[in-house]
């Protein structure tokens, strides 16, 4: 399963991708808006977005690339660890 995770802290990036390793997972990680956030959100099975975060810029090049793409949003307004793994958690069981 392919996780795209928009928002969060810098310095959590290494800490949400080994979560999503765990949930067997692979993961991409955009803590600040790119020029081409577009082209490189690609076609993942899951969308986190971190609403605390995160631009308003970031939050629509997200949903409209993953509406796009009929990929599923999952809106969280805490970044954390614990929350990425409750998040996460369904997912594994599948």
């Amino acid at each position: 399963m392919s996780v795209v995770i928009v928002g969060g802290h810098d310095r959590m990036v290494t800490k949400y991708k080994e979560i999503c390793k765990k949930h067997r997972c692979k993961a991409k990680v955009f803590t600040q808006m790119s020029a081409n956030l577009d082209k490189q959100i690609g076609s993942p099975d899951l969308l986190v977005l971190f609403t605390n975060t995160v631009s308003h810029k970031m939050v629509k090049t997200a949903v409209e690339e993953a509406k796009r793409n009929n990929t599923e949003i999952i809106r969280c307004h805490t970044s954390s660890a614990s929350a990425l793994t409750e998040i996460l958690r369904p997912y594994a069981m599948a």
